[in-house]
């Protein structure tokens, strides 16, 4: 009996302490936006990604996203949106949403990445992203016309806008139902990072 009751103690304990691990604070762990920032998805929960493709952290934290996108509940909703904090970012994040418009995104999103971090290719303008484009056997003229449009620029302008709303000052950055951001600083790892966007699912959820 004292026995059962020692074991039962001990494993009280383990969960008590995996518990805590899991409570994630506000202010040092993640951050909550002095105004709520209104979502594509309004009766859904929506986790929003920022990142750009030339940065090594969103690189690694790629595959983190991919699994964690992979099994999401029927109310929560992914979104990667590409950042245009820094000017020279937005050829990037122009091809993100050209590669969109072929319906060539889901093709083409992890090639990018690697060929950026893998093969050491920068492709910082339009002409050796086409290039790349070719290469993926895909139009690169049609690419162009993408990458230039008016539907392409007026995303741009909506990131830009909202990135300022969101209040993201680097990248790998997510939103939590336009209510929380979480940070590669404060979260520490990419582990740590999906805890606490799924601590925040479950707290959105729980209102």
């Amino acid at each position: 009996m004292v026995k059962r009751f020692l074991v039962a103690c001990f494993a009280l304990a383990l969960s008590t302490q995996a518990g805590a691990q899991l409570a994630f604070v506000q202010g040092v762990d993640y951050d909550v936006l002095p105004q709520a920032v209104k979502t594509s998805h309004p009766y859904k929960i929506v986790v929003t990604e920022i990142f750009w493709y030339g940065c090594p952290h969103c690189f690694s934290f790629e595959p983190f996203v991919e699994r964690w996108s992979a099994g999401l509940p029927e109310d929560v909703v992914f979104e990667q949106v590409p950042s245009v904090l820094n000017p020279r970012w937005t050829e990037h994040a122009r091809s993100y949403y050209a590669f969109k418009m072929m319906g060539a995104l889901d093709r083409v999103h992890k090639a990018f990445f690697d060929a950026i971090h893998l093969e050491r290719k920068r492709m910082p303008d339009l002409d050796s992203i086409a290039e790349f484009v070719a290469d993926q056997g895909l139009d690169a003229d049609q690419f162009r016309k993408n990458y230039r449009s008016f539907e392409v620029d007026t995303r741009i302008r909506k990131n830009g806008k909202k990135e300022k709303r969101y209040g993201n000052n680097g990248v790998p950055a997510v939103v939590v139902n336009g209510k929380y951001l979480v940070s590669a600083g404060k979260a520490g790892s990419n582990e740590r990072m999906i805890q606490i966007m799924d601590f925040l699912v479950g707290q959105e959820r729980a209102q």
